[in-house]
């Protein structure tokens, strides 16, 4: 699912709001999610998940092209680790009607 399909199924559920209305809803959203992470908070949605940062530090690598040894600079990650009540879920409907 993208954003603008998460969007448009929210605005079918929620009569009472335009769709325009609910994508400046999202897009808020995810702006407030991208910023809290940003300032090295923990975000934590119970029953979904939460997200925090992970440090990477610098390593060796290679241009896999011209097989030249490089090393990456450390970086930020986020990282997602989903509730139990979303697990459970998943898994659950994952049993009754199994991906293809």
């Amino acid at each position: 699912m993208i954003k603008s399909n998460l969007i448009e199924k929210i605005a079918a559920k929620q009569t009472k709001y335009s769709s325009e209305y609910m994508g400046v809803a999202v897009n808020k959203l995810i702006e407030l999610l991208t910023d809290s992470l940003a300032n090295g908070e923990r975000i934590e949605i119970r029953g979904f998940g939460s997200f925090c940062l992970h440090f990477q530090s610098e390593r060796m690598a290679h241009n896999p092209k011209t097989k030249q040894k490089i090393t990456t600079k450390g970086k930020y990650r986020t990282y997602f680790k989903p509730g139990k009540e979303l697990r459970d879920r998943v898994n659950r409907i994952t049993k009754e009607k199994p991906l293809t």
